[in-house]
């Protein structure tokens, strides 16, 4: 397997999806503050959240980097297209699955049955869609992109 690689373009292909994530949000296509959910895990302050988020989703992003190498090394080979087909897969998962789990587990995000309370999230919603309408599109761009570069410079 593609040690080197892994490390590396985990890395990139991680700080892509995020940069494609906060750009979303900070040109108002999306509300979806990533970093800040997965921050806010560990504590209710904003600023140091969103930092910790950020270590948070690096770390999440090599562990997939690591699950894509491992698919790519048992395939035998590796493609940007094969890559931005697993990160579709992998945001459809995201938008379907973690985010709607979120809710269950998230110490400060509300739950769609709960209303208003003191929580500092609203609940994502049905493929995240409380968050603006565009947020689907943009998860699964970023996604796919974070797919294709591991495609794509990965080395079975």
């Amino acid at each position: 397997m593609d040690w080197t690689g892994w490390v590396v373009f985990g890395l990139v292909a991680t700080t892509v999806l995020t940069g494609t994530m906060v750009a979303a949000q900070l040109t108002g296509l999306s509300r979806m503050d990533l970093p800040l959910i997965l921050g806010l895990f560990v504590t209710q302050k904003p600023d140091l959240a969103r930092f910790a988020g950020f270590l948070i989703h690096l770390v999440n992003g090599q562990v997939f980097a690591l699950l894509y190498a491992g698919a790519f090394s048992s395939i035998g080979r590796a493609e940007w297209w094969m890559g931005a087909a697993f990160g579709l897969l992998h945001g459809l998962l995201a938008l379907t699955v973690l985010l709607p789990m979120a809710t269950a587990v998230h110490p400060r995000m509300s739950t769609e049955r709960s209303g208003p309370d003191l929580a500092l999230l609203e609940p994502p919603g049905p493929l995240a869609l409380h968050y603006g309408r565009e947020t689907p599109i943009v998860t699964l761009l970023a996604h796919v992109l974070y797919g294709a570069i591991l495609g794509g410079f990965l080395r079975p």
